[in-house]
């Protein structure tokens, strides 16, 4: 093997009986040994006070371990100067941390000014990152203040990638915004790491958001104890003790759904109407429910036949629950299906217009075969 392959193939970042304690007490990280893969994200997750913002923070030497050793590509960051170590990494943070008084380009632009990169560079670069996270050219002169909290937390992410690092360090950078922005944060995040293959340990006390982003994820449990460390999917289908199946959850089943693809599930057709024809009750409707779609057949809700009459606009239709992609997984067909005041859940092409319906009873049979598949392979396994 080469040395170029050899480095390849070594972890990112190695944890070696790294403990952390502070004024003597109980130890906050408590002989943590793991190591993440380079090009991965590796999401960290667990209750409060089980040490995983510590390990975070100690990979960078914000937090200096008591005991124990870290490796960044082989290298022992305890021989490294902690100022370079950080300009070296991406850092992602809660409340974004951006420098109120400085624009968004200025802000982005802060790590390359620190390594000596001038400030037209710093700023063209910056202007490049607005891009890549999806937001506008023209908020790149406005001050942080002036941005929505999805925004800041965008040019927060844009700010960390701006030196190109290979590794970006992110704590619950999400947790501060409302749901729906979470959720396109966390496809924007999975959309640049598909383009970027950057080294991301992520912190989160959430574990649905835990499973949507990690290739790997690590449990901790209270006292700084890494409880599990496996893929998502491993620790929704077999979690190692009884704290890590509890702090789980009880619906961690159909977390596990993410993981199985709906390739199998069958698209039925739907009668559809547009805007145009909506106030126009010479139009024939057979079905009990008909799907409301726009002039490019995106869908916008459901029409009811027993009130058909009294819906003259668009606004009026009843919400039409979640969305399904042909090949999306079981878990997000059968959301789609539930979800659905119809019960039949809607299912888009790539453009997001309307194909057809799916229904739940049949997603329902594909699990129950995905299970006995599953039972089989195991029992022979074991065999």
């Amino acid at each position: 093997m080469t040395p170029a392959e050899q480095a390849s193939s070594r972890p990112m970042i190695e944890f070696r009986d790294v403990t952390k304690t502070y004024d003597g007490g109980r130890p906050a990280v408590d002989g943590l040994t793991m190591e993440i893969d380079r090009g991965r994200i590796t999401v960290f997750v667990g209750p409060s006070g089980c040490g995983k913002t510590t390990s975070l923070r100690m990979i960078n030497r914000m937090v200096e371990p008591t005991s124990g050793q870290i490796l960044l590509d082989g290298q022992d960051i305890g021989r490294q100067k902690a100022a370079e170590l950080r300009r070296s990494m991406g850092y992602v943070m809660q409340s974004s941390g951006l420098l109120p008084h400085r624009t968004v380009l200025d802000n982005i632009a802060t790590v390359p000014r620190l390594n000596g990169v001038g400030k037209a560079e710093a700023r063209k670069r910056a202007q490049e990152l607005l891009d890549v996270v999806g937001l506008a050219p023209d908020l790149g002169r406005r001050y942080p203040a002036q941005l929505s909290g999805g925004q800041q937390q965008r040019v927060g992410v844009a700010r960390a990638l701006a030196a190109d690092p290979p590794v970006l360090l992110m704590d619950e950078p999400f947790s501060a915004v409302d749901p729906v922005v979470r959720a396109e944060l966390q496809e924007e995040l999975l959309r640049l790491q598909r383009d970027l293959a950057k080294t991301i340990v992520f912190v989160t006390h959430d574990i649905d958001e835990a499973t949507i982003l990690g290739d790997k994820v690590a449990v901790f449990a209270v006292g700084g104890r890494l409880a599990q460390f496996a893929a998502p999917e491993e620790i929704l289908r077999a979690p190692v003790d009884d704290f890590v199946a509890g702090f789980v959850g009880r619906d961690r089943g159909f977390r596990h759904l993410s993981f199985q693809e709906g390739d199998g599930v069958a698209i039925h057709p739907v009668e559809t109407i547009g805007p145009d024809r909506l106030a126009d009750p010479t139009v024939p409707v057979h079905s009990p429910w008909t799907l409301l779609v726009d002039d490019d057949g995106r869908p916008h809700g459901w029409i009811p036949q027993a009130t058909r009459a009294s819906i003259l606009r668009q606004a009026d239709a009843v919400p039409g629950g979640s969305l399904y992609t042909r090949g999306d997984s079981l878990r997000r067909a059968l959301d789609a299906a539930l979800s659905s005041p119809s019960g039949l859940g809607v299912a888009v092409d790539d453009d997001g217009r309307a194909v057809g319906v799916v229904r739940a009873a049949e997603v329902f049979e594909l699990i129950e075969a995905a299970r006995l598949d599953r039972g089989r392979a195991e029992h022979d396994t074991a065999v």
